[in-house]
C-alpha cells in the first residue's frame, strides 16, 4: 500500500492512499484527547457535545441539515472517545466541495439548539441507565476505576446522570473548544482524490477552528491495579469476570512477541489455551478471551468471561495456573506457526474499503505510528520466535498481578485485596 504523507497549504498533515476505482472519498480526522479532556465536574460534556455535532449547524436545524447531507449522498459519523474525538466522512466526488462544506458547519458551527439538547441528553441518559443494569457494564466500569483512578480513562465517556443533567449549552462550548482545535487533529483519506485536491479540501473543512485548544492534552496515566479480586453483589445465576493486569506499550521491544504471546493464551479463540482447558477441557464458560488494550495514555492486558455461579472459582483459578504456566516452557511449533498465520493473514483482510483505510491511518497516527508500518507489521510477526514468547511471559505474566472484577453471586470464592 502506497501512502503518502502530504501538508495542505494551511500546514495541516495528512495521509493519503489514492483509489480512483469508485468516485468517492472516506475521509477520517481524529482530534486528539477526545473525551479525555472534559473539564472537572463535567464528564459526559464531549460526549453529548460531539452527538449534537450533527443536529444543526449555521443557518440549518437538525432536519434541514439531514436532509442537506442525504440529499448530497453523503454521510458524516461523529464519535467521541477517551484518546480522540472521530470524525467519518464519505463524499461522493461529483459533490464533494458541498458535502465538505456541510461537513465544516458542522464542526466550526454547531447549533446546540435547546431542543436538540434535550433529546439527545435523553438518550445519553438512556445510555447511562441501560449501562447501570448491565452487568457487563457494571464490571467494565469498575475495572476501569480500579486500573484508572480519577484519570478519564477511570470513568465512562457518557459521564454520570448528574453530570450529564447539570450540563448547560455553554458547557457545550466550552466542550467543543477544549477539543476541535487544528493543533490537535490527525488526518486521513482514502479514495477518489490526489494530494493536491486533499490539501485543499481539509484545509476548507478544518481552516475555521481554532489554531489551538483551550486546554492541554491529557497527561500519561497511571495504572493504579493490584492483584486480587473485587465483588460486587448481582442477583443472577452467572457472574461475570472481567480480569486485568499492566500491559506494555507498542513501542516495547517486546510487543509483538506479546501479541503473539496473547493469541495464544487467550486471544485466539478456540485455539486458544484458555479456551481449551476451561471452556473444551471442563465446561466452566461458553467463552474466555483475552487482548493486550493499548490506549494512547495507558495500557493494560485484559480479559474477560462468564461462568456459572458455582463454576467461577474453578474457572478463576485456571486463568490463574494457566498464566503462571505459560512460562514455564517453550510454546510448541504448532501453537507459534498457527498464531503467526492467524495474525499476518487477517490483518490485509482489514483494509476491505476506502473507510476502513482511512480509519486505519488515521489511528496509526493517533498512536505514533510510521506510515510504513502497514507494509512491516507482518515481518515483525514473523520475527516472533518460541523464546522471545516464553521471555515476554516469564517477565510479565505473573497471576498474582491479576484484578478481577467479579459481578454476580459466585459460590467459593472471596473478596481479595
Amino acid at each position: 500500500m502506497e501512502i503518502q504523507e502530504i501538508t495542505s497549504p494551511g500546514g495541516i498533515k495528512a495521509w493519503l492512499v489514492e483509489d480512483h476505482s469508485i468516485p468517492f472519498t472516506a475521509l477520517s480526522l481524529m482530534f486528539k484527547g477526545g473525551a479525555s479532556l472534559d473539564a472537572p465536574e463535567k464528564r459526559g460534556a464531549i460526549n453529548l457535545m460531539t452527538a449534537l455535532l450533527e443536529e444543526g449547524s449555521a443557518q440549518m436545524d437538525s432536519v434541514a441539515y439531514a436532509e442537506a447531507i442525504e440529499a448530497l449522498g453523503a454521510s458524516n459519523r461523529f464519535d467521541a472517545g477517551d484518546d480522540a474525538l472521530t470524525v467519518s466522512a464519505r463524499l461522493l466526488t461529483e459533490n464533494r466541495d458541498a458535502a465538505a462544506d456541510l461537513l465544516r458547519q458542522a464542526l466550526t458551527e454547531p447549533r446546540f439548539d435547546q431542543d436538540a439538547v434535550e433529546r439527545v441528553r435523553a438518550q445519553v441518559q438512556s445510555v447511562i441507565r441501560n449501562e447501570d443494569t448491565d452487568p457487563n457494564s457494571i464490571a467494565s466500569k469498575a475495572m476501569a476505576k480500579l486500573s484508572w483512578g480519577d484519570h478519564p480513562y477511570g470513568s465512562s465517556v457518557n459521564g454520570t446522570a448528574e453530570t450529564v443533567a447539570a450540563l448547560t449549552r455553554d458547557d457545550l462550548i466550552d466542550a467543543k473548544n477544549r477539543v476541535l482545535a487544528r493543533d490537535r487533529v490527525v488526518v486521513a483519506a482514502s479514495g477518489d482524490i490526489n494530494a493536491e485536491q486533499l490539501g485543499q479540501l481539509i484545509d476548507k473543512i478544518l481552516g475555521g477552528l481554532p489554531e489551538k485548544g483551550s486546554v492541554p492534552l491529557p497527561e500519561q496515566a497511571k495504572l493504579q491495579l493490584t492483584g486480587g479480586v473485587t465483588l460486587i453483589d448481582w442477583d443472577s445465576p452467572q457472574t461475570v469476570v472481567s480480569f486485568a493486569q499492566p500491559g506494555l506499550p507498542m513501542s516495547d521491544p517486546d510487543y509483538f512477541a506479546a501479541f503473539v504471546a496473547d493469541h495464544i493464551l487467550g486471544g485466539g479463540g478456540f485455539a486458544s489455551r484458555l479456551m481449551d482447558e476451561i471452556r473444551d477441557k471442563r465446561g466452566l464458560t461458553y467463552g474466555v478471551g483475552t487482548g493486550l488494550s493499548n490506549a494512547v495514555y495507558g495500557e493494560t492486558w485484559v480479559g474477560g468471561m462468564a461462568s456459572a455461579n458455582e463454576k467461577t472459582a474453578e474457572a478463576v483459578d485456571l486463568i490463574k495456573q494457566e498464566w503462571d504456566r505459560f512460562g514455564e516452557s517453550l510454546v510448541t511449533d504448532k501453537e507459534l506457526n498457527e498464531a503467526k498465520t492467524y495474525l499476518t493473514g487477517e490483518y490485509p483482510l482489514r483494509f476491505n474499503g476506502n473507510g476502513k483505510i482511512a480509519g486505519i491511518l488515521a489511528g496509526m497516527q493517533l498512536i505514533g505510528l510510521p506510515a510504513d508500518y502497514v507494509n512491516t507489521r507482518n515481518a515483525k510477526i514473523e520475527a516472533v520466535t518460541a523464546e522471545d514468547v516464553q521471555r515476554v511471559a516469564k517477565r510479565l505474566l505473573h497471576s498474582d498481578q491479576i484484578r478481577f472484577v467479579l459481578v454476580g453471586r459466585p459460590q467459593g470464592i472471596a473478596a481479595s485485596n
